[in-house]
């Protein structure tokens, strides 16, 4: 899939919860937070803690971190209920 595409699809799921995984295999689970023109920042997620329980936190990125557009091999929307 082409950059454009994954642009496209981080448009319509913004401010949601995704899994995402590159090329290299590193995977990013996070909360969609802003979108570039290259780029998907994203807010990290936590497991059992964070803000009020809820498992969402800060890892100290400030408002989350850019993975490429162009190194995407998978993008899922992720359930509530999953993290």
């Amino acid at each position: 899939m082409s950059g454009a595409h994954y642009y496209s699809v981080c448009q319509r799921h913004m401010g949601k919860a995704v899994e995402i995984r590159t090329h290299c295999g590193r995977v990013h689970r996070g909360i969609i937070e802003r979108l570039s023109p290259n780029r998907v920042y994203i807010r990290p997620l936590e497991r059992g803690g964070g803000l009020g329980g809820f498992g969402i936190g800060y890892y100290g990125y400030g408002f989350g971190y850019g993975v490429a557009l162009g190194a995407i091999a998978t993008l899922a929307v992720l359930p509530f209920f999953f993290w």
